[in-house]
């Protein structure tokens, strides 16, 4: 009998939803990875799909800071 309190004692120890120190921890460094693995995959995103340069646009020239009127 007392060897089946000790194990789940021990067992207890070990769940999640018994030992809120241990799982507080495991949650913390779950939540960091999970925000690095975030902000390292926006930053991938955005440096595969980066800045194309410069477009060509044609701009009318009635609405240049100098216009320019037929």
């Amino acid at each position: 009998m007392e060897n089946l309190e000790n194990e789940i004692h021990e067992t207890r120890k070990k769940d999640i939803k018994y030992n809120w120190a241990t799982s507080s921890s495991f949650l913390f460094y779950v939540m960091i990875f999970c925000t690095l693995a975030f902000i390292f995959g926006g930053c991938l995103k955005l440096y595969k799909s980066g800045y194309k340069g410069k477009p060509e646009v044609e701009v009318p020239e009635s609405t240049m800071y100098n216009p320019k009127y037929k």
